[in-house]
């Protein structure tokens, strides 16, 4: 993406004159030089102009969500009568050529524009209109025989199809972000049985503690990434409800009874998808709450890779003087000082990428609250950054499978001798010696440099057997 602030590649300067390489349209502010061969027109030229702030463009899921609505519109349009056979075929078949990714070029509109999304709203507009009207036999620039309101926006509103699309854009990447996290969970799965039989002292407060072995800990591990998904999955189920066909506040102005019903029938053939029209489309239209819904599920997810990256980076430590205990895969040289060494980059990238989605979460939840009335005007800054969070997420998790927990070995000699030097090792003992008398053990153990193992087998106050047995009852029935 080009993060290049005020590109005069993507913002070239306007200018009223015909040149060989403009033409000039009409919109209701006046005259506006668009240049010949774009297929969008003076709205989308004048807020080029207008929106010069961060060079991203609104992302282009959004604008697809939107084609794929307009496809929908001009079915249920012909459907009821209001729109000709031959405009909806072109119209739809301009959405289809939107949706091949053919003409992403043709959508520049800055992601901090209007609050509504108008602007990218009209860019698509007036795209859908030029790309028809060329298919009918019209000019570029024409607005005949297809108007980009009168025809292509025919019954609908940005107030409803911005969201809309917004929506359908942020379920195709939640869905994404569940199979990567699907992913991820399988390797850490892996891990668990492969490590099921390693012994290892448990940690709390970063103290040693009883032991658990390897394998429950990262089965730990993935078992929080599928709660992690499950929450993704209940949480982009609203999304499927739509206030397309309420226009401006969610009334419906302007369109039939069964304009909504049909919009959505056409919707779900053409995506085999399961949307469901607004149960209160007035509601629908000021409250953004399913995208804050959606993007706290990510954020919660965001906390749980964050958290395990951190804990593969601990376990990985040193390699010599820190725990030790796993092997991460060498991804590249860590240091352009010291030889040999090796850094855990894809987990200090994956702590990077949480820490952004929490982040872009809490500017979602501002967004979402700072609604006034009848709309909320910050749709763009929500829709952006909830894709934003849901393409990071699932990028972050691919990698932290494939290029992290794939590779990880244990050092199960690590393993071992930190189990036998571990505080937390006597409290085994209780239930067979009594407090007091390991106690003092372990003063004695302090005492002489001798392992606790070592003093109960030469004190023969237990057996090597029943001492390995203690050891592997310790950790539970998951062993």
């Amino acid at each position: 993406m080009d993060i290049e602030i005020l590109s005069p590649t993507r913002y070239p300067p306007p200018t009223m004159t015909t040149t060989p390489a403009s033409r000039i349209e009409q919109d209701s502010l006046g005259p506006r030089s668009v240049p010949t061969d774009a297929l969008y027109g003076a709205q989308t030229s004048r807020s080029i102009e207008n929106f010069r702030l961060s060079g991203a463009p609104l992302p282009i899921e959004i604008v697809h969500g939107m084609a794929l609505l307009k496809l929908a519109c001009a079915r249920a349009n012909a459907k009821l009568g209001l729109l000709p056979a031959n405009k909806e075929k072109a119209i739809a078949d301009a959405c289809r050529a939107v949706l091949s990714g053919a003409h992403d070029r043709e959508f520049p509109i800055d992601l901090y524009q209007a609050g509504s999304g108008t602007s990218s709203h009209m860019n698509l507009n007036e795209v859908l209109a030029n790309l028809a009207n060329e298919a009918l036999g019209g000019n570029r620039g024409a607005k005949a025989p297809v108007h980009p309101n009168d025809d292509v926006n025919l019954g609908q509103s940005t107030n409803n199809c911005f969201p809309s699309g917004a929506k359908i854009a942020a379920l195709g990447q939640s869905l994404l972000l569940i199979d990567s996290l699907a992913a991820l969970e399988k390797a850490l799965r892996a891990k668990a049985a492969e490590f099921s039989g390693i012994l290892k002292t448990g940690r709390t407060h970063l103290q040693d503690a009883v032991p658990v072995t390897l394998g429950q800990e990262f089965g730990a591990y993935a078992h929080a990434v599928a709660l992690a998904a499950g929450r993704i999955g209940e949480a982009a189920a609203r999304l499927r409800e739509l206030g397309i066909g309420g226009n401006a506040v969610g009334t419906g102005i302007n369109t039939k009874p069964a304009f909504r019903a049909e919009i959505l029938a056409a919707l779900n053939e053409e995506t085999g998808g399961e949307f469901r029209p607004a149960e209160d489309g007035i509601h629908l239209t000021q409250f953004m709450t399913d995208f804050a819904h959606v993007s706290s599920a990510f954020r919660s997810c965001a906390l749980d890779l964050q958290q395990i990256a951190n804990n593969l980076r601990l376990l990985a430590s040193g390699p010599l003087t820190g725990i030790g205990e796993i092997r991460l895969p060498p991804v590249e040289p860590g240091s352009s000082i010291m030889p040999g060494k090796i850094n855990p980059s894809i987990c200090e990238a994956v702590n990077m990428v949480c820490m952004q989605v929490q982040g872009l979460d809490h500017a979602v939840a501002l967004a979402c609250g700072a609604g006034q009335l009848e709309l909320n005007t910050h749709m763009p800054l929500i829709g952006a950054n909830v894709l934003q969070a849901a393409k990071l997420l699932s990028a972050a998790a691919r990698a932290l499978a494939e290029k992290c927990v794939a590779g990880i070995s244990a050092d199960e000699e690590a393993c071992r001798r930190n189990l036998e030097r571990s505080a937390g090792l006597p409290t085994l003992l209780n239930p067979r010696l009594g407090y007091d008398r390991v106690a003092q053990l372990v003063q004695e153990a302090l005492a002489s440099g001798q392992t606790l193992r070592e003093l109960v087998l030469a004190k023969k106050l237990l057996t090597e057997a029943e001492y390995e047995a203690l050891l592997a009852s310790s950790t539970g029935p998951n062993l």
